[in-house]
């Protein structure tokens, strides 16, 4: 029997492993692997796979920005509807309901500060039901999904003078 958690917490950490590999590191056959990746699959456990870019490393121009949002649920849909009708949009990355100050922490990615401010007051802002909004804007990533973005190398030997 294959334990689903560590399968998944496995390929959580590196997508691109093999199946042969994951047999190894969990005590398994090849094709159990498959198949359990498979029915992962399947189930929607496993939505899909995504490398982990580094932008600032390109000549791509982003700006990533989190949006706060308060909002009235609405009747016999609570914040569903308003969630749905915000990460529709390509630039939204990540919508997620919250607990405490506000209700929707919304990410979004966009070229320009300007394109970023302009969706949040043609997009956000009308949507009937949002109260308030506080945005964000991510200066710096140092790390992002368990990985460190910019590992300095440095030497840590002391000098030692006889």
């Amino acid at each position: 029997m294959i334990n689903r958690q560590e399968l998944l917490q496995l390929i959580e950490r590196n997508a691109r492993i093999s199946e042969a590999e994951l047999a190894v590191m969990i005590g398994s056959d090849e094709k159990s692997v498959a198949e359990e990746l498979c029915i992962l699959h399947e189930e929607n456990v496993i939505l899909g796979y995504a490398a982990i870019i580094n932008w600032d490393k390109t000549e791509r121009e982003s700006v990533t920005a989190l949006i706060e949002i308060r909002i009235t649920p609405q009747r016999n849909k609570g914040f569903d509807q308003i969630a749905a009708q915000l990460y529709r949009y390509t630039q939204v990355t990540s919508c997620y309901l919250m607990s405490g100050g506000f209700d929707l922490m919304v990410i979004i990615e966009d070229s320009t500060l300007r394109e970023v401010a302009s969706f949040i007051a043609e997009k956000v802002a009308p949507i009937e039901g949002v109260i308030s909004t506080s945005t964000h804007f991510i200066l710096k990533k140092y790390k992002g999904n368990g990985i460190v973005f910019d590992v300095k190398k440095s030497d840590d030997r002391e000098t030692v003078v006889l």
